[in-house]
């Protein structure tokens, strides 16, 4: 993705007969990446969530010390930018390498194995841009926590898939950066109901976020499937998900995360 976002990385499906010449990547060979130009990514993160003008009158909602507390704590973990010159990021980096493919050695942190987990080049650090280091922590969180999970839909082994597949790792960062929309949580206080109700599950579960990450990814995926889609349809998926996404967290008998429809399609 260019400074523009005028461009994208899609996933072709490749037949299960067709592998690799070596061992290590035998377990990677149904897929590959392709480069193009498209809008689903970059200038897309801003057509999946709903900006409101800068004259909007939104009512806030007032916070608990522990609700605001948390918030504060989240908020730090979002102004964090990656950047690839702190040994922690790079650290981090290599660990979601060895977590999602933990057969195959990294050559370097500034390499073309990259795009087979779904980054768009052979350098991760330039597609955080939109998610920051958070979203680097979200993968983390999802691959050690819900391993199964993470697996099936970094290689897309679930479902009827579509030849043109969306990235695994860009498609991590667009839900990072759409989670952060939807709850909105760059504003002092929650303005939506659905932000506020957010921050009650924040203030009992520090994890929440991460943990409504991957309740989002999998779901999104689900989506994906039902609608058959195709990588131009992405913003679509996007849409319908955190559609369907808020309505779960509004709903009255839902008192914490894991009483979410939509968490029942995660697997350990």
């Amino acid at each position: 993705m260019d400074d523009r976002g005028g461009s994208f990385v899609a996933v072709r499906r490749i037949p299960q007969g067709l592998e690799r010449g070596t061992t290590t990547t035998t377990c990677h060979s149904t897929s590959e990446v392709v480069a193009g130009s498209a809008a689903w990514l970059g200038r897309g993160l801003s057509c999946v969530c709903v900006q409101g003008r800068e004259n909007d009158a939104r009512p806030s909602f007032d916070l608990t010390p522990a609700q605001e507390e948390c918030l504060q704590r989240l908020q730090s973990r979002i102004d964090v930018v990656y950047d690839g010159s702190i040994p922690e990021h790079q650290e981090a980096l290599r660990t979601l390498w060895n977590v999602a493919f933990p057969e195959e050695e990294l050559c370097d942190l500034i390499s073309e194995q990259w795009k087979e987990m779904g980054w768009q080049g052979k350098d991760p650090s330039t597609d955080f841009r939109g998610g920051g280091f958070i979203s680097l922590e979200n993968l983390l969180y999802f691959a050690t926590n819900f391993p199964k999970s993470f697996q099936d839909l970094l290689r897309k082994e679930e479902g009827d898939r579509s030849i043109w597949e969306y990235p695994f790792a860009v498609a991590g960062v667009n839900i990072t950066f759409m989670l952060i929309q939807m709850l909105d949580l760059e504003a002092v206080k929650p303005r939506t109901m659905v932000g506020a109700t957010f921050l009650k599950f924040l203030a009992e579960n520090e994890s929440a976020f991460d943990l409504l990450y991957c309740i989002t990814f999998k779901l999104m995926d689900k989506q994906w499937l039902a609608m058959r889609a195709s990588y131009m349809d992405f913003n679509t998926v996007m849409k319908s998900t955190r559609r369907q996404l808020e309505r779960e967290l509004l709903q009255e008998d839902v008192i914490r995360l894991e009483d979410l429809p939509s968490y029942s399609l995660l697997s350990r």
